[in-house]
């Protein structure tokens, strides 16, 4: 069949699954995971390996807009505002589990480096979507949920710009393998990243100033659309990260132009389907073949991750001096995993050999469907714990 037709089976399943899973209480983004699963290769095969293939356009795409977005919580005044101690908390939550996951995939599994930094960078991430999810249906309040809203906003940021570093480092000794020198492992990923943020920055200044000059709706949409799909394209053609560019975008004009939220929001009426269509395509591509092979390199990633999580966010929170609660409990807030965790694993498969990518993409995805199942539940019951739900 088309192309378009197997995108408009992909929205179907995905909106559809979503639908009845949310009977559960399930979020949306399991719902489309699910939906791929059941219509890729893996079971139905009603879209064929080689059509989702073509389709990586629409992951791309979405990770730019992903992207974007995220950089546009990078305000400096907002930063300020919400105080050093929540940035420490971010910092040391997302790190401390990058690096757990690093040591035990290197030192205690036997796994090359190159897959064990990608592999530990994706356990920086946190969806948000989720916890939020629990915090508004519950109508939580609280010193956790106070600190945990400005994390979950932070989080992935910090999680990109771990990504791009370690990706950068994977793909140096990838390359070569033969003989790598100190400065190739630290110059050159350095210099990568340097030129993403600066692609990102030169395109934000241009989005700025472009913003300003249009007043409706319809063509400040499809200028935002044209800035982050030329600014995506430029890094991916020169080998670079994308996302730390289309990231640097969204923060380059928060910054310059803070009042500016129309460049936000008139995005968010086209990324929709797009979002949809890109998780659910995820789903698609989901290995299961491949499940055997990584079972015990996907159950440590599992633990490994949230020790790292309740770790750091602990050490966080007690260096800040926050509550006894805020130090106990948020780090259970912050289990889930899903959009930008599967976006990275799908930038992890082109960036590392076969079979390490798709073994990559596959624990994520696992893992994904896992966080989503477990994360809202014990949120939920983390909350209870701090008193900041109130249950009739």
């Amino acid at each position: 069949m088309h192309m378009l037709f197997y995108i408009a089976v992909i929205l179907f399943a995905g909106m559809g699954t979503a639908k009845i899973l949310s009977k559960f209480k399930l979020p949306n983004v399991t719902g489309y995971l699910i939906a791929g699963l059941i219509i890729g290769p893996s079971l139905l095969g009603i879209i064929p390996k080689e059509a989702s293939d073509k389709l990586s356009i629409i992951s791309e795409a979405a990770l730019s807009f992903i992207a974007y977005s995220i950089g546009s919580e990078f305000n400096i005044e907002n930063l300020k505002r919400v105080g050093k101690g929540v940035i420490l908390i971010t910092v040391l939550e997302a790190l401390t589990a990058v690096f757990l996951v690093d040591i035990v995939m290197i030192f205690v599994l036997g796994q090359s480096v190159a897959f064990s930094l990608v592999l530990g960078a994706i356990a920086a991430a946190t969806a948000p979507a989720a916890t939020l999810m629990v915090v508004r249906q519950y109508k939580a309040k609280g010193p956790v949920v106070d600190t945990l809203l400005p994390v979950v906003a932070m989080d992935d940021a910090v999680g990109i710009m771990a990504f791009g570093v370690s990706t950068t480092i994977a793909q140096t000794l990838v390359k070569n393998s033969g003989g790598i020198s100190i400065a190739k492992i630290i110059l050159i990923p350095l210099l990568e990243i340097v030129a993403a943020l600066v692609i990102g920055f030169g395109m934000g200044i241009f989005l700025t100033y472009l913003s300003k000059k249009v007043k409706g709706e319809d063509g400040l949409l499809s200028i935002v659309i044209a800035i982050l799909f030329a600014t995506a394209g430029i890094a991916i053609r020169f080998n670079l990260s994308s996302l730390l560019a289309c990231m640097m975008v969204g923060a380059t004009l928060t910054n310059l132009d803070p009042n500016n939220k129309r460049a936000f929001t008139a995005v968010e009426r086209f990324t929709p389907p797009v979002l949809i269509s890109f998780f659910t395509i995820a789903g698609v591509q989901l290995d299961l073949s491949i499940l055997k092979e990584v079972g015990l390199l996907g159950i440590v990633y599992i633990v490994v991750r949230v020790v790292g999580k309740m770790l750091g966010a602990y050490l966080g929170a007690k260096i800040s001096d926050f509550p006894d609660t805020v130090q106990k409990y948020l780090g259970f807030t912050l289990i889930p995993q899903a959009g930008v965790a599967i976006g990275l694993s799908m930038i992890a498969q082109n960036t590392l050999p076969s079979p390490y990518g798709a073994q990559v993409r596959t624990i994520v995805l696992a893992a994904t469907v896992i966080y989503e199942l477990l994360g809202p539940m014990i949120t939920k019951t983390a909350l209870i714990k701090a008193g900041e739900i109130k249950l009739d």
